[in-house]
């Protein structure tokens, strides 16, 4: 049996990934693969719990990161790994990169802290294809309004979602190939077509 294959969703609050992911796995399972939906932090009981705390709790920034990958860790032996291993493929709604964007970006934490923790908890592991859904910051503050109550990270500035928009960029330059961006101003059915094609891509 061959591995299945981790695709993960990126962007900052108000990008509109949330709407795609049930396109992504919906577009994979017609194509006959077996497919596991996913969340961070969250994914298992361990982080869903710790997802109550990190979007709910006032806390240090440091504090924030080693939750993030305690979560993470607990998702990837749980869940991740023993999934692709059977062969199924992965979408999850957020992994690492998005601490590079939220934590290194938005809160200031040096990079090196996250890549010393992602060295240890992932041993080299990363997703197989990511979708980063860009949008301005005054899109993404809109369309936040517009949504549900706001979390801990929602209610932050703009220049706060400025910064992690910008650190997401900057991931995706350093990794074209895996890391592909996605112009989310766009309407539904276009942005489907680009990421439909993107799945084909990834085969």
């Amino acid at each position: 049996m061959s591995p299945g294959k981790f695709i993960t969703l990126e962007g900052v609050d108000g990008a509109g990934k949330s709407t795609h992911l049930g396109f992504v796995a919906d577009w994979l399972r017609a194509q006959s693969r077996d497919v596991v939906v996913t969340r961070e932090p969250g994914g298992t009981p361990l982080g869903e719990t710790l997802r109550e705390l990190l979007l709910h709790r006032d806390m240090d920034p440091d504090t924030e990161l080693l939750l993030m990958f305690a979560a993470r860790q607990q998702h990837l032996a749980e869940l991740i790994r023993p999934a692709l291993s059977r062969g199924v493929w992965v979408v999850s709604d957020r992994f690492t990169d998005a601490s590079y964007a939220y934590q290194c970006g938005g809160r200031g934490i040096p990079a090196e802290r996250v890549a010393a923790l992602e060295a240890w908890v992932q041993r080299g592991f990363a997703p197989d294809l990511t979708l980063l859904f860009d949008v301005p910051p005054d899109v993404a503050e809109a369309r936040r309004a517009a949504a549900r109550t706001a979390d801990r990270f929602e209610r932050e500035a703009d220049r706060f979602f400025s910064r992690v928009r910008h650190a997401y960029l900057d991931r995706a330059r350093s990794e074209p190939a895996r890391i592909r961006v996605l112009d989310a101003r766009q309407g539904i059915d276009a942005l489907q077509v680009e990421i439909a094609a993107l799945l084909q891509e990834l085969g």
